[in-house]
């Protein structure tokens, strides 16, 4: 059976990843993704710090949050993860007094830490990691050990997802736009008709009887042009985040070898009134981001993002107070980034199937539309679970976690 993923980022990417590698009905060449942006990974997926957690969510998201843990695990050393795309086992410090009770995503609007979500540890004093800036009176504790958290390049993971599943046959439209359904004589899910936006702007009509939306803070938007009459929306919002990926001459690969190869989260406050969250990476790579908007609106695609300076300039002199010298400015800029989180209305992400009568389709057995998205900030640490449970259910198997309550 044909099945159609809008959505090539990492949570699509994810799925078509083990939907191909299921022994049962599903033939990889049969398994399209549709990809809107003419740019791959423009948005969460290439953009997003890349911090992994085993047992920082509520309990909705628990069971979900330690399957796509291990599975990080598991993937990277079955394909030399540490080389290819960076996964390394993480330390999470935190600059700032912790209590462990928040839970789900309120610190991502209200400007406080994501540490404040992590699960309750023994804290123990330590030094930190070697290019951050130590002041007279700071205070570093340890919040979670490299047992339960880790880091990767969300951009090389993501481009490792799709380079795999299109060696196995999986077919990529990009860049494309989904424009309609069909279906049947029955009133069953038919096809997906779909629009290239690139010359010679052909149109192609898809039969498949199963229909995955993993289009991030797109979501809506691309449910609404396919089911245009509904009243129904997809609870979903964009919440942009700012970011900046640096180097630092006190973050190389001799501090990698003498910290037995690990890399260290950091979770602070700043007196603009935000909460900075900073990432090593394996190659000397350190992101840091933080400073997020509800406000700034969601564009038509992830490549006409407008970078705003002034949140740059934040991030840069926050940078230079906890990375950098005072008497110098050793700081080199990689890049910098904007990205478009999907945050689900009840803060956590929304996976399921669509009720089809309330999509006004026939139940037919083997057909339907699932619905993954609304992932927040935890789109690449939930990424693999939600590709693997979201293969299951399409498959009609038992889910190897529970997400009952992460339907719509």
């Amino acid at each position: 059976m044909a099945t159609v993923i809008v959505g090539a980022g990492i949570i699509g990417s994810a799925t078509a990843y083990y939907l191909s590698q299921s022994p049962s009905s599903t033939i990889p060449s049969d398994i399209h993704l549709i990809e809107y942006s003419p740019e791959l990974f423009a948005s969460a997926s290439g953009y997003a710090a890349g911090f992994l957690a085993r047992d920082w969510f509520s309990h909705s998201v628990a069971s979900l949050g330690e399957l796509s843990f291990d599975l990080h695990k598991d993937i990277a050393h079955q394909n030399d993860g540490a080389r290819k795309w960076g996964y390394s086992r993480s330390t999470g410090t935190s600059l700032l007094k912790v209590k462990g009770d928040r839970r789900g995503d309120e610190w991502l609007r209200d400007g406080t830490s994501r540490a404040e979500t992590a699960a309750t540890h023994d804290f123990a004093d330590g030094n930190g990691p070697a290019w951050l800036t130590k002041t007279r009176n700071g205070m570093v504790e340890v919040i979670s050990n490299d047992k339960c958290t880790a880091q990767v390049d969300p951009l090389r993971l993501s481009r490792f997802l799709l380079s795999a599943c299109m060696d196995r046959g999986v077919k990529l439209h990009q860049p494309a736009r989904p424009v309609s359904i069909t279906k049947d004589s029955s009133g069953a899910l038919a096809s997906v008709v779909i629009a290239s936006t690139s010359p010679p702007n052909s149109t192609t009509t898809i039969p498949c009887s199963r229909l995955v939306i993993t289009a991030g803070a797109w979501t809506p938007r691309v449910f609404k042009s396919l089911f245009p009459k509904l009243k129904k929306t997809i609870p979903i919002s964009s919440l942009a985040g700012h970011s900046l990926l640096l180097r630092s001459p006190r973050w190389n690969i001799g501090d990698e070898l003498k910290a037995g190869g690990g890399c260290h989260a950091v979770f602070t406050t700043d007196k603009s009134g935000y909460s900075p969250e900073i990432f090593s990476r394996v190659g000397g790579e350190i992101y840091i981001a933080g400073l997020n908007s509800a406000t700034l609106p969601l564009p038509e695609l992830p490549t006409d993002r407008v970078i705003d300076q002034e949140s740059i300039e934040v991030l840069r002199r926050t940078a230079k107070r906890l990375l950098g010298k005072e008497d110098q400015d050793d700081l080199e800029i990689l890049r910098e980034g904007l990205c478009f989180r999907p945050v689900g209305e009840r803060g956590t992400p929304i996976i399921g199937r669509v009720d089809d009568e309330t999509l006004g389709l026939e139940p037919k057995e083997g057909s339907g539309v699932w619905i993954a998205a609304g992932h927040a900030a935890w789109g690449i640490s939930l990424s693999l679970g939600t590709g693997k449970v979201v293969s299951e259910m399409i498959e009609g198997k038992k889910t190897s976690a529970d997400i009952t309550r992460l339907g719509l």
